[in-house]
């Protein structure tokens, strides 16, 4: 594998235990600081890194109101696209203490189905981390010490051990499992479809009803949100000992919700990026720089 990541003795990793979710001390994600980001450290992912999908669920024509190959369309050419952005690069600017940090480099490794919902309707974080153990273990992914794989189910399917769809908005999960004798760095997604309001309030108004998006696909565009917010907290802190701030807030987390300078698509929805052809409304990254700040890029 191209990609490298500096790891602290992995027998010592593996005798760590860190709660599931960091949140801030007010219990919010919606929680804009001003506060600096301080390291911890921890290893962070270096070169570029591969970026695995198990989409979980279904995701075929039949599926109804749960899952649709227009979504996971939609999803993948982001996934594709996001590598290698002035966006994505601002997470260069967390560094370990021999000054070396994410490159901003990120390819799509592939993308496999879980359509036989292997571990049923509800997913704990136990769960998750067997699905990717499984399929790294059966081949069907490769094992690659210096990936992300995520996790993103239908939206039949919940996770409330993990705070998806929770009146708190804690942030997306990820953290570390084994397989095959190494760490490999996962992460989960739910399906905004099933709780619009509470994980895509920027594709909803106030009484409840969608608005537009930038690719007219609810699920899809609503994921691609998230995943940018998710994939800069991977990088940045694979481990939950890197960069996070006095609160608990990795740097995606201290800008969710801000999108900074948008403008119109032509379908009347919001967006603030354009990748692969497409626009996308993503939130901003907290610019690691001695001003501190949210942002789309860094400039001097």
């Amino acid at each position: 594998m191209k990609n490298v990541m500096i790891i602290i003795t992995l027998i010592t990793m593996a005798a760590v235990s860190v709660p599931a979710q960091r949140v801030a001390s007010d219990g919010l994600r919606n929680t804009n600081t001003n506060t600096k980001m301080l390291y911890h450290g921890g290893p962070l992912m270096f070169g570029t890194s591969d970026l695995y999908l198990i989409w979980y669920g279904c995701w075929t024509n039949g599926c109804g109101n749960s899952g649709s190959p227009v979504t996971t369309d939609v999803v993948t050419l982001f996934a594709q696209g996001i590598g290698g952005s002035p966006y994505f690069q601002l997470n260069h600017l967390y560094v370990n203490a021999n000054g070396q940090g994410p490159s901003g480099g990120l390819l799509h490794g592939g993308s496999i189905f879980d359509s036989t919902y292997s571990h049923g309707l509800d997913l704990t974080q136990a769960d998750i981390e067997d699905i990717v153990t499984q399929k790294i273990e059966s081949n069907a992914l490769p094992q690659d010490p210096g990936g992300l794989y995520i996790v993103i189910a239908s939206a039949d399917v919940a996770s409330n051990a993990t705070g998806f769809c929770s009146p708190e908005n804690v942030p997306p999960l990820h953290w570390r499992t084994e397989a095959l004798g190494s760490m490999a760095i996962y992460g989960f997604l739910g399906n905004p479809k099933r709780c619009p309001t509470l994980e895509a309030p920027q594709f909803t108004t106030t009484n409840g009803a969608l608005l537009p998006t930038p690719n007219d696909d609810f699920a899809g565009d609503s994921i691609v949100t998230n995943l940018a917010h998710l994939l800069n907290a991977m990088v940045s802190d694979p481990y939950k000992n890197a960069w996070y701030d006095r609160y608990g807030l990795e740097n995606a987390d201290k800008c969710q919700g801000t999108f900074g300078q948008t403008w119109t698509a032509s379908n009347g929805a919001r967006a603030n990026i354009r990748l692969s052809g497409r626009d996308y409304l993503i939130g901003q990254n907290w610019v690691n720089d001695k001003n501190g700040r949210c942002g789309m890029q860094w400039s001097r």
